[in-house]
This record gives C-alpha cells, structure tokens and sequence, in this order.
C-alpha cells in the first residue's frame, strides 16, 4: 500500500472512533439522570455546559443537572420551585451532577434552574 493510502484509512478509522465515543456521551448523560430521578422524562432543558433532566411522577417533580463533560469539579446547581411554594436546591462543587431535587408539586406550574460553571438555563413556568 502507498502511504497515502495508509493515512486515508487510518484518518477513516480514527474519525469513525472518534465520532462513536461522542455519540456514546449523550446517552450516558440521559442514563445517568433517569436513573436518579423516578417517573417520566417531561423536559430536557439544555444549555452551554449542561443540562437540565425535568421528570415527573404522579404529583412529583424531579430534577437533575448533568455536565456535558464531566470528571472535573466545578460548581454546579439545580432547583424545582412549584408555585406558590419555596424552591428547593442543591448547589456545590461536582465532577458529574447537581441533585436530583424533588418537589410536591401537585396541579401546580414549577420553575427548573440549572447551573453548570457559566453556563445556566432557567426554565420559566412549565408543566402547568
């Protein structure tokens, strides 16, 4: 074979390598929250460095934040406000994720925030 040849095919293969171990990081990240929170996935709010997993389980709301890359520590956080109600959070220093959170929230509309060093997304009301 000529090198030309050879380093096509190793750029091939180390593409195809390369794009299989970032499409094998999203479905961890979504493993990872489901198996912290119970019930349904009702929203995914992502955001730069993060994302925010909603579920819902009867009249309960829980919440995960995940970092997009995870490993090293960095200041994270994650809150469920239901209205009318005090929001309930969990800040710190993580390598991987803040929460889960859960909170009451009956018929009632919450409010998710999550936080991953500097990126954040604040939800508004949802799931009224």
């Amino acid at each position: 074979m000529r090198s030309g040849a050879i380093h096509r095919r190793l750029a091939l293969v180390l593409a195809v390598l390369t794009t299989s171990g970032l499409l094998a990081v999203a479905p961890a990240q979504a493993a990872e929250a489901s198996a912290l929170c119970p019930g349904r996935k009702a929203r995914t709010l992502p955001f730069s460095t993060g994302s925010v997993h909603v579920y819902k389980r009867g009249d309960y709301i829980c919440a995960v934040t995940v970092a997009k890359k995870g490993g090293v520590k960095r200041q994270m956080s994650v809150s469920v406000q239901a209205r009318g109600g005090r929001p309930v959070v969990d800040q710190g220093r993580f390598a991987y994720h803040a929460g889960p959170v859960t909170v009451h929230a009956g018929r009632r509309c919450v409010w998710v925030k999550g936080r991953v060093a500097a990126g954040s997304v604040s939800s508004g009301w949802i799931l009224c």
